[in-house]
């Protein structure tokens, strides 16, 4: 997400089959009056019961393939506190994302906490990436890159973070039913960042905070990792306890920064909810083609 206090900008992104092995029974021709024993009827069998974060997780990626593309609502927000005084912007939007060619389109707008709004389009097909901010024009942008990295709130993807989150060995995902949902959920209290540096999910939050760590030194107030501070952490993929499909994705985070005896507070929390299989096509625009 990019919706920085300093620089409003964007946000951005089977079924288990039941197998029954039922016996037959069989009877050996001619009148002797002599039948075989007929087979014993084998026990149904059906697929495990999904427990752990690695079986909801590959049922997930197997059910969100089921659909050539989803569309999701992405919402944001994301702030600044030093001193009391807090400047904050927000986010609304949509991604398209397409599986396959892992074709991706995102467009939204945000506000800030003054009211100045910002729009910005991004489109990610066959490997190629454009970006268009306000009225810029096009341009061509790395889809590997940060640039693009922290832009994209891609919920589909969120499946295999979770996935490395539930192989770390320290377990860190938990899993709970409730309501007919199966919520996969990743937490961490107030500690130094130094302390969970090596986990993932800090990881990403740390990602995320990359750009208003530089706004931050541009403006004087040097970020120095040692010295970070989480200050709390909750990422949670919601799945349909029925179908498996992700019903939505929200990561929510902050951080404290040192500063002249005070701190700095950084929060911000995004989320985003699926609207259903996009019918679509997601390709480039016509000046891009």
């Amino acid at each position: 997400m990019r919706t920085g206090p300093l620089r409003a900008a964007v946000l951005v992104l089977p079924l288990a089959l039941a197998l029954t092995a039922c016996g037959t029974e069989t009877e050996e021709p001619g009148g002797t009056g002599d039948s075989r024993e007929a087979a014993a009827p084998q026990p149904s069998r059906e697929a495990p019961r999904p427990e752990s974060a690695e079986d909801f997780l590959d049922l997930a990626e197997k059910a969100m393939a089921d659909e050539s593309a989803w569309s999701f609502s992405v919402e944001g927000e994301e702030g600044l506190t030093l001193q009391g005084r807090k400047s904050a912007a927000t986010y609304e939007g949509t991604v398209r994302r397409a599986g396959g060619r892992a074709a991706l389109h995102s467009q939204g707008v945000s506000t800030s906490s003054k009211g100045a709004k910002g729009t910005e389009e991004l489109y990610v097909v066959e490997g190629a990436g454009y970006l268009k901010e306000d009225a810029g024009d096009w341009k061509a942008v790395d889809p590997t890159g940060p640039e693009v990295e922290n832009k994209v709130e891609d919920p589909v993807s969120a499946v295999e973070d979770f996935r490395g989150y539930a192989r770390a060995a320290e377990g860190d995902v938990r899993v709970t039913r409730a309501g007919g949902t199966v919520e996969l959920r990743v937490t961490s209290g107030r500690q130094k960042l130094s302390a969970v540096r090596d986990r993932a999910w800090a990881e990403k939050a740390r990602r995320e905070f990359e750009p208003t760590a530089e706004q931050l030194g541009k403006a004087g107030i040097p970020v120095r990792d040692g010295r970070l501070t989480l200050s709390g952490l909750e990422e949670v993929l919601v799945l349909d306890a029925k179908t498996y499909r992700i019903k939505s994705h929200r990561l929510d985070f902050g951080f404290l920064v040192p500063y002249n005896g005070q701190e700095v507070s950084f929060e911000q929390r995004v989320s985003e909810k699926n609207q259903g299989p996009y019918a679509g096509r997601i390709e480039l625009p016509a000046e891009l083609r």
